[in-house]
């Protein structure tokens, strides 16, 4: 059996997990993390792990299996930097969101939304993942970021937290036309209940995702239209 390492980067954390292993390990991110940095940190951590290869769940859009750019959350270096090199094996690189929904998925066409420190997004329809990016989108005066990111949650509290986010999956529901949405990320903790045709996810669905990157039978981490999804749990 092939030895995966799954490294899901985040705005406050990176977290690692060997398929394999039922332990995950993390470390704090943020402003200063750099893609070097990552790498280091992700060495020391597994240092007693043996891995063959290695998936990044990675916060920004992610092109021929390359950062587009730098995370606004995180540090420079990641544009451009030789991930394969860094770890000394080979590396398939995913948009955060996308692998998660990648482990998420049931079959059919589903919606993912993830509501950590920004708005992550992806769509699966029949095997097909595409990962999308409708944070930035105008919405109201702002974003749909603005509006159901971190920082709105603890700026505006809970409850017009929680309404902004019913108003934002409605919305997409009508415009994608999903037969379900999974809302994953860590702030989904925060929602007592979920719109219709809405399911909760767990952010351990990202290192299934991460898993299943090299069990597809085409390229998976080029973060392009047509990436092949697998259909089974």
């Amino acid at each position: 059996m092939m030895n995966i390492l799954v490294v899901d980067v985040g705005g406050s954390h990176v977290k690692i997990m060997r398929n394999g292993e039922g332990e995950e390990r993390k470390m704090s991110s943020g402003p200063d993390l750099s893609a070097q940095a990552m790498v280091d940190g992700v060495t020391r951590m597994a240092h007693d792990w043996t891995f063959d290869v290695v998936s990044i769940g990675y916060p920004g859009p992610v092109v021929h299996g390359r950062p587009l750019h730098d995370p606004v959350n995180l540090g420079p270096g990641w544009a451009g930097f030789d991930f394969a090199a860094g770890f000394g094996c080979p590396v398939k690189l995913c948009n955060d969101a996308a692998m998660q929904a990648l482990g998420s998925y049931r079959g059919g066409r589903m919606l993912f939304l993830g509501l950590g420190t920004g708005l992550g997004s992806a769509m699966i329809v029949d095997g097909v993942l595409e990962p999308m990016e409708l944070a930035h989108l105008p919405y109201k005066k702002h974003t749909f970021e603005y509006y159901v990111g971190e920082a709105a949650l603890e700026k505006r509290g809970k409850r017009k937290w929680r309404k902004a986010v019913d108003d934002v999956v409605a919305r997409l529901q009508a415009a994608l036309e999903p037969d379900y949405v999974v809302i994953g990320g860590g702030n989904v903790r925060h929602l007592d209940s979920l719109p219709p045709g809405v399911q909760r996810g767990d952010n351990k669905y990202a290192f299934v995702g991460g898993v299943r990157l090299w069990e597809t039978d085409r390229p998976a981490s080029n973060g392009a239209p047509g990436q092949s999804a697998l259909q089974h749990p």
